[in-house]
């Protein structure tokens, strides 16, 4: 222990310190002496668990290489977190094919807007039907007609906002009626007659129409009957006339006449013109047996007086309303909107000229037609409407197929007695969304596809749309990406990016330095 005198003096000294040291820690005076060395002691455990240590920068080496592989990180950086928060704000959707969803009572609404430059409002009728026995005729409740020249233009309000009445007697209970009590009608004395006489009501008639020839006799007498109270010279206020549709088939086609038999009613200082077909006339749909007939062209008069200096001034606001006279077409065409509901089982939505008290010319009915809409399901509002635009890849692409589409027959003898038929067969397609683990429905709307086809027939031309509901659905959900989600893929991308430009720039230096090794090998 004496060997080394030396040793023994400094570990005195060290305990001297030591113990002065503490005795100046635990000196009156200090009471926070315990406290600070506990948070010493704590500080120093903490930066024990530190991951980023410092290195002082006097021991760091910068590098052009370092500095190019930097702007490159920075820039992948940039470029991937792009791409990153653009998926994330795409929309994000799933499609599957499921059987249909909707219920057994759910209705399918039809919307529709059809223009047919050729058939008549007065006659032009919407049916509908199906496989389940459904089979609705002449619906007006939800249709609109409105008078359409041959270019598709509007002539007019809409015609007929109420039903036709229905004609109950169509004739007096006789064979036959000799006598001719009604004028014979041409183009030659059409128009001085009409402009001759303040009322002239005529008989549009074909001899080979059943309810024509039902209508004959009595019209003949009640024709006979007025000619006597009113006699045509003495008194000159009204007169009936009659016109063969099978000779005077231009006249008839100028008064736009698709229905036999048709009885209107002119006016005297109606407009005519020839061209055009306007003119300002009524249609009879009263009972057709003499005493009614009678008692009808007893009404037109009622108000006319007798001095013919007077006729020109006459007011024709002050006429009785009467039920059984409505305004005739002022053109030939018809343009037909509105909406159906039907039922969804494959049916069809049938366009023709229809009345249960004429009878028609198939070779004289022309149903060719454009479609400005023709639509299943319900309207689209603006709302649903963006949101279809915002996933118009998936849906939206043949909502309304025919749209656009013209289905125009130049009528001819090659040409005659053609029905027009349109196959449809549509797909549900709904959209949902995952809110809050909840499927929400978005909207909902019906696809389809359309073939067409003219067919000649031997019976009256009409339009059929034909449409067949498919037993699948499309279903499109939307699946909303997790915030959490991109923001592990950023802290991703920044991490790897940093971590592989680390790596490629280790590599690069130590190829740089063993190359310079080689080298300075080399020289020596």
């Amino acid at each position: 222990m004496d060997t080394y005198p030396w040793l023994d003096a400094i570990n005195i000294e060290g305990k001297a310190a030591v113990l002065w040291t503490l005795g100046d820690l635990s000196a009156p005076g200090r009471s926070d002496t315990p406290a600070r060395c506990h948070a010493m002691i704590s500080s120093s455990k903490l930066k024990s668990v530190d991951f980023y240590r410092k290195i002082p920068r006097d021991l760091t080496e910068a590098s052009l290489s370092g500095a190019g592989l930097s702007i490159f990180a920075a820039l992948a950086m940039v470029f991937l977190f792009g791409m990153e928060l653009s998926s994330y704000l795409a929309v994000n959707t799933t499609t599957s094919v499921i059987v249909d969803r909707s219920s057994d009572g759910e209705f399918l609404r039809i919307d529709f807007n059809l223009s047919f430059p050729a058939l008549s409002c007065e006659f032009a009728s919407v049916d509908v039907s199906d496989v389940l026995g459904t089979n609705r005729l002449n619906i007006t409740k939800t249709v609109r007609k409105f008078s359409i020249d041959r270019n598709l233009v509007p002539t007019g309000s809409e015609f007929h906002a109420g039903p036709i009445p229905t004609v109950n007697k169509h004739g007096d209970d006789v064979e036959e009626y000799h006598g001719d009590g009604s004028v014979a009608l041409s183009s030659r004395n059409f128009d001085s007659y009409s402009h001759l006489y303040p009322v002239l009501v005529v008989n549009f008639y074909a001899p080979w129409c059943y309810w024509s020839n039902r209508l004959k006799p009595s019209w003949e007498k009640a024709a006979q009957i007025i000619r006597e109270r009113y006699d045509p010279e003495m008194d000159g206020r009204i007169l009936l006339g009659k016109v063969d549709c099978t000779e005077e088939v231009e006249l008839c086609k100028r008064h736009h006449i698709q229905g036999y038999p048709s009885i209107r009613i002119f006016h005297k200082g109606s407009d005519m013109k020839e061209n055009q077909g306007h003119h300002d006339h009524d249609s009879y749909y009263g009972e057709r047996d003499t005493e009614s007939l009678v008692a009808a062209m007893e009404t037109y008069v009622a108000n006319i007086p007798k001095e013919a200096h007077v006729l020109a001034l006459e007011d024709k606001s002050n006429r009785t309303v009467d039920p059984a006279k409505r305004p005739a077409p002022m053109t030939g065409g018809c343009r037909i909107e509105g909406f159906v509901r039907v039922k969804k089982v494959p049916g069809s939505v049938v366009i023709s000229a229809r009345s249960g008290s004429h009878s028609f010319d198939p070779s004289q009915i022309n149903v060719s037609h454009y479609v400005t809409t023709f639509s299943f399901g319900k309207r689209l509002s603006s709302k649903m409407f963006n949101e279809l635009k915002r996933l118009f890849p998936y849906v939206g692409g043949h909502h309304d197929r025919l749209a656009g589409q013209s289905y125009i027959v130049k009528h001819g003898d090659v040409n005659a007695n053609v029905t027009i038929e349109h196959y449809l067969q549509i797909v549900k397609t709904e959209l949902v969304t995952l809110r809050y683990a909840k499927e929400l429905k978005v909207l909902e709307e019906y696809e389809y596809t359309a073939h067409s086809s003219l067919v000649h027939s031997f019976y009256v031309p009409v339009v059929k749309f034909h449409f067949e509901p498919s037993p699948m659905q499309v279903l499109v959900t939307e699946l909303p990406k997790s915030f959490s989600h991109f923001i592990t893929n950023v802290c991703a991308i920044i991490g790897g990016v940093f971590t592989v430009a680390g790596i490629l720039d280790s590599i690069l230096h130590n190829t740089l330095r063993l190359v310079k090794k080689v080298e300075l090998g080399k020289d020596i």
